[in-house]
């Protein structure tokens, strides 16, 4: 009998493990965070979260100065770029103003969004700058339209209004939209600058970051795309505001992979201070959307087209993809399936072997905190599974690469050396059939 599908249950669906079977060879890649000290020869990080003092808080007159930024950089050499995190940005037009190319701009939004914050960014876009021009064109909401069809609806637009190569696109939405807006920019007369405004937790610290943009075919998800970095990415925090409890606690499946793969200082701030998140408690928010985007701006500054570091962000993706496609896109929220698939991707680790009882006990504690399920729906079959990710696009020469958890806190492999043995089992104990 199927599950309901939203929203989703946090239905246990652990069987007894099986014996321990033997770690993968020195072959296998091993990652965790560098340690205070060690010699590492890899060009140096500029990774920095900076903001400047405010001495006096108001300006004359008693009127509040606006909030200063948060900044984290992106080094990506001649294409580095800034983060910006905190609240009231969108009421600080030159932090936009500054990024714009050209004279034209166009707002790529959907129906949820627009009618929030499209009026506000096309006056910070605009305010004090009356020789540049904003259009929109404003999508269906939802990643079943992270599609083609919908994708052509962009280009449509710009074509219309007889965009030009000096023209900035802006994502103004949540991942789907910053994905397609962001795949659009790089493909429309072969590259036009944009700017990416996150509006949903999961989007603010991750999608956003790192350049990833693309669509989804239906055989799987994200295969087509393109890494395409923007001029900034503007994390304005009081979006979270208008956010549904649904979306924030997907957003908060990113953050925890965080700290399972490389940061295990942020996973215990996460254990303290989940409780905090939920509630919106402003300074929690932000630390969590600093750290996480700190965290993911230095693997993309090592690794910017996922070569072997930057696939570990993707803990959890490939059952999670699989789930996402096997129900349906739009069915369950990114996050709800990546939170179920991370469960999955940490059972296969006990399995082999690699982690200790405590760190599997930690995660499924932590998840459940967050009101996230920790298993796929029962619609979810063996063979499904095995299906989508069999062209998941961490798939080489035909064999499927996994991230797992191994050895302490903070510490992962991304490797197709394992025993199929513990992927078959981990997909029997979580599937009926």
């Amino acid at each position: 009998m199927a599950a309901s599908l939203s929203p989703p249950s946090l239905r246990p669906s652990l069987r007894p493990y099986s014996a321990r079977l033997s770690p993968p060879s020195p072959a296998a890649l091993f990652l965790r965070p560098p340690t205070t000290g060690s010699s590492d020869h890899r060009r140096p990080l500029r990774i920095s979260a900076r903001s400047t003092p405010v001495m006096d808080p108001t300006l004359k007159g008693g009127a509040p100065l606006p909030a200063v930024p948060t900044v984290v950089d992106v080094d990506l050499g001649n294409r580095s770029y800034p983060i910006y995190i905190g609240s009231g940005l969108l009421d600080q037009p030159q932090l936009l103003q500054r990024h714009v190319v050209g004279k034209r701009v166009l707002v790529v939004t959907n129906t949820t969004i627009a009618p929030l914050y499209l009026e506000k960014v096309t006056e910070a876009l605009t305010v004090g700058n009356p020789n540049v021009s904003v259009e929109s064109v404003i999508l269906p909401d939802g990643e079943k339209y992270k599609n083609m069809e919908t994708l052509m609806k962009v280009f449509d637009k710009a074509i219309e209004t007889r965009l030009d190569r000096r023209s900035t696109f802006v994502a103004l939405g949540g991942g789907v939209i910053g994905d397609m807006c962001g795949f659009a920019a790089a493909a429309f007369l072969r590259g036009v600058n944009f700017i990416q405004i996150p509006t949903t937790l999961m989007a603010q610290v991750d999608s956003s970051v790192g350049g990833k943009t693309g669509i989804n075919h239906p055989l799987g998800k994200n295969l087509i795309g393109a890494f395409y970095q923007p001029q900034c990415v503007l994390i304005d925090t009081d979006t979270l505001n208008t956010l549904p409890d649904r979306e924030l606690a997907s957003g908060i499946a990113e953050v925890v992979k965080y700290g399972l793969i490389r940061d295990p200082e942020f996973f215990r701030w996460q254990e303290k201070n989940m409780q905090s998140l939920l509630a919106r408690d402003p300074s929690a928010l932000a630390h969590a959307i600093k750290r996480s985007c700190e965290n993911k701006a230095e693997v993309v500054s090592l690794d910017e087209k996922e070569s072997g570091l930057r696939a570990t962000l993707n803990l959890g993706h490939t059952f999670g993809h699989a789930i996402e496609n096997g129900i349906g896109y739009g069915q369950w929220l990114h996050g709800e399936a990546v939170a179920a698939g991370t469960v999955m991707a940490v059972d296969m680790s006990h399995r082999l072997g690699w982690i200790d009882d405590t760190i599997q006990e930690r995660v499924l504690a932590i998840l459940q905190q967050a009101k996230l399920p920790i298993a796929p729906p029962e619609i979810m079959t063996v063979e499904k599974f095995k299906d989508v990710m069999a062209v998941d696009k961490k798939v080489a020469d035909g064999l499927l690469r996994l991230i797992l958890l191994k050895g302490p806190l903070g510490s992962c492999v991304f490797t197709g050396d394992y025993d199929r043995k513990a992927l078959d089992e981990t997909l029997r104990a979580f599937c009926k059939c």
